[in-house]
């Protein structure tokens, strides 16, 4: 099973699948080919049926910039591996196609080629289900955040110190924009009306409405193409913060422990991407958000002392 780092990827939304991913193989491609002033894209499935919307060309162009780039969008056909595929061509002086390379944005994301998924070791942990890593908590008295601690090491911790910054740096930014998001169906952000009306309400009502406005913050800056953490996906990427930042607000929750709740988070949306898949492509986006909340679930038990069971 994959480092927890594969489920927490900072980046630009607002999808990790058709903007993070494309924009990854993109640096790639161009790194191998530093010298190359114009390339082909061609962008096949549901990467090219919903890509403008999603900003996957803007992506590209960025990571590509200043060369030039031919996009060729084929949303009718979908190649065997993955519904999000991408080829790559260079196109030198002569006009010609060289060194072609498909490539898989397979969620959260993460990517494929032929060789298998990219830029991370194939296996990280000994396990691969919930049942062994429950049975690994019982048989060791301990608990789920201490199994990614022992595995990946001290570094782990200062990769999630970073991802809860960035995490509420994007919670913050989205209560205080206003405005329409990007796109062409003119929705406005809601995030920060939300907020506001909360501060009227009754306490039970006032901490939901305040959850559900911070959920809703995050969503709103991965749509205008923030920065945010996937948790698993862009798609997702609401779901955790809010939680965490709600338990630090409210319950005083301090960072140590919501570093350990990441962790413990990381692993179970580890778990799923393992066994399933947390692309909203191949399985839907209840997929993605499911996902987000077994996750927080997971972190929330944990910090009020919860068992692993």
């Amino acid at each position: 099973m994959q480092s927890v780092t594969t489920i927490f990827r900072m980046g630009n939304g607002p999808s990790s699948s058709h903007t993070m991913g494309p924009a990854r193989a993109a640096e790639i491609y161009c790194e191998k080919h530093p010298d190359c002033a114009h390339f082909k894209v061609e962008l096949f499935g549901s990467l090219a049926a919903t890509g403008k919307g999603h900003l996957t060309d803007r992506a590209i162009l960025n990571s590509f910039s200043p060369s030039k780039v031919d996009f060729v969008w084929k949303p009718e056909v979908y190649l065997p591996r993955h519904p999000n595929a991408m080829k790559f061509s260079s196109l030198p002086s002569d006009g010609r196609e060289h060194d072609p390379w498909t490539v898989y944005s397979v969620g959260g994301g993460s990517l494929a080629d032929e060789s298998g998924i990219m830029g991370v070791p194939l296996s990280v942990y000994d396990l691969n289900d919930m049942n062994q890593l429950l049975n690994w908590c019982r048989d060791k008295g301990r608990h789920m955040w201490e199994m990614v601690e022992e595995v990946e090491g001290p570094a782990i911790m200062d990769y999630l110190e970073e991802v809860w910054k960035v995490m509420q740096e994007a919670l913050l930014r989205g209560l205080e924009e206003e405005g329409v998001l990007p796109g062409g169906l003119g929705i406005p952000r809601k995030a920060q009306t939300y907020f506001v009306k909360s501060q009227g309400y009754t306490e039970s009502v006032k901490r939901r409405t305040q959850l559900f406005a911070y959920a809703l913050a995050v969503a709103e800056e991965n749509a205008a193409g923030g920065k945010i953490v996937t948790a698993p996906t862009c798609g997702s990427c609401g779901v955790l913060p809010a939680v965490l930042y709600y338990l630090k607000q409210y319950h005083s929750f301090n960072t140590k422990r919501i570093i350990r709740a990441l962790e413990t988070a990381g692993i179970i949306g580890s778990i799923v991407k393992q066994n399933a898949s947390v692309s909203g492509a191949e399985v839907g986006c209840q997929g993605e958000i499911g996902t987000a909340c077994a996750m927080a679930s997971g972190a929330t038990v944990q910090l009020f002392g919860g068992s692993p069971a």
